[in-house]
């Protein structure tokens, strides 16, 4: 039996949103769920009893930035990788410093994220 990976998104655009969840799906991903900014994915992630290995997040939401979310994340399970996608490329060495594995910038080519997602999986230790 293929196991299919878990995958979170955290975005507060709903087209994003809709975008990402397609192409999850159509790459052999399961959306566990979406989260509309950084203070409800942490609330999110903290309840999620089988936690994801994967998360897709974006920087600029409202509530609490994707910085600041990832890092109470990485508190609560360091094993977790996160994929930041954002247009917001002056985030990107603070992201990768506090621990996200892979930085996507905006616009992107699909095929960079499914390749990052798979990446990340590959790394994943248990």
């Amino acid at each position: 039996m293929i196991k299919i990976e878990k995958v979170f998104i955290v975005d507060d655009e709903p087209s994003l949103q809709f975008f990402y969840e397609q192409v999850l799906t159509i790459g052999g991903f399961e959306v566990v769920d979406i989260a509309n900014n950084g203070k409800e994915a942490v609330s999110m992630f903290k309840s999620f009893s089988n936690k994801p290995k994967i998360i897709l997040m974006d920087q600029r939401m409202p509530e609490m930035s994707g910085i600041e979310a990832s890092k109470l994340i990485l508190q609560i399970d360091n094993r977790v990788k996160i994929i930041f996608i954002s247009a917001d490329d002056s985030v990107k060495e603070e992201a990768i410093s506090i621990g996200a594995f892979f930085f996507i910038s905006k616009p992107f080519a699909i095929n960079l994220l499914i390749n990052a997602i798979n990446k990340a999986i590959e790394s994943y230790v248990l």
